[in-house]
């Protein structure tokens, strides 16, 4: 069996952690309606986007990446930076997730150009509006590994961030059913493996490998309440000045995405109702390219 590493074909996942958002200073935030909050969300579940939002002369603006991580995403975003001084940068990602190997080789970039991270829908604003950042959007899957490679990380109190096992995409929507050779079981280890080396390289705790991993694919994502997000070292700082300065919190009048859930250990959940599971990074995307099977482990 292969491992299919792009969308198209579906690719290795991790479904998880939430968004977050922020509205710059003075700027009025307002999606306006439900459909435009439903264009959003149809947005990440697309092949990612690297977008360049400007707003000076108060700040020095920040890179909008929204969608699913696909094989093509770490050369789309080496295109996206040619000639840019992103350096220091803010990315403020809105993602479903993705494929793992290419998560890892972008967030290892983001590293080393020393980004700085936070989730949200980013709005270019307009004539008369300034750029801002909604803080109600979602970061899932292997999109919370990019969260954690940004040097400084916030997460607002309205973004959902939210987590799953890693699992062979093309086998998750009936992971029970599937059957799985030697050679798929040696690619789960591996890429584990490869998972929990970037993990403690970034800073982050054992403990979002532990939440992760816990959660099978026939269950829904898990998303993290703020105890978890400090536990696992996914959030490096409360203010939002921090990775974008001359920013305000402030709600836009965006339709409730979804309801938070229950912690899986900490805190009491706010409210009992679960949410639905979201395995939206196993949609089946065209990227352009095509998919290798994954090479075996050389001995």
């Amino acid at each position: 069996m292969r491992l299919l590493n792009s969308l198209n074909l579906r690719g290795w996942l991790l479904v998880g952690t939430a968004v977050c958002g922020v509205v710059l200073a003075g700027a009025v935030a307002t999606l306006g309606s439900s459909a435009r909050a439903g264009v959003a969300l149809e947005e990440r579940k697309l092949p990612m986007k690297f977008n360049w939002i400007a707003c000076e002369p108060n700040c020095r603006g920040w890179v909008s990446a929204v969608g699913i991580i696909t094989a093509d995403t770490p050369k789309d975003f080496e295109e996206f930076s040619r000639g840019r001084q992103l350096g220091g940068a803010t990315v403020v990602l809105d993602s479903s997730g993705g494929s793992v190997n290419d998560a890892i080789t972008l967030g290892r970039r983001f590293r080393n150009l020393g980004l700085l991270t936070t989730v949200g829908v980013s709005l270019r604003g307009g004539q008369s509006a300034r750029p801002a950042v909604a803080p109600e959007a979602y970061c899932e899957s292997m999109c919370v590994f990019l969260l954690l490679a940004g040097k400084k990380r916030y997460v607002p109190e309205a973004a959902h961030v939210r987590v799953h096992q890693i699992w062979m995409g093309d086998r998750a929507d009936d992971a029970k059913a599937a059957s799985y050779s030697a050679q798929d079981l040696m690619i789960v280890e591996r890429d584990i493996g490869r998972l929990a080396k970037y993990t403690f390289d970034m800073g982050g705790a054992g403990d979002l490998l532990s939440l992760a991993l816990s959660v099978p694919p026939w269950e829904d994502l898990h998303e993290l309440d703020a105890g978890e997000l400090k536990l696992t070292n996914l959030v490096t700082t409360d203010l939002v000045a921090d990775v974008l300065p001359h920013v305000d919190i402030s709600a836009p009048a965006m339709a409730e995405l979804a309801p938070k859930t229950q912690a899986r250990f900490g805190a009491e959940p706010e409210q009992s109702q679960p949410a639905k599971s979201t395995k939206t990074a196993e949609a089946l995307v065209p990227t352009g390219g095509v998919a290798a099977p994954a090479p075996a482990t050389q001995k």
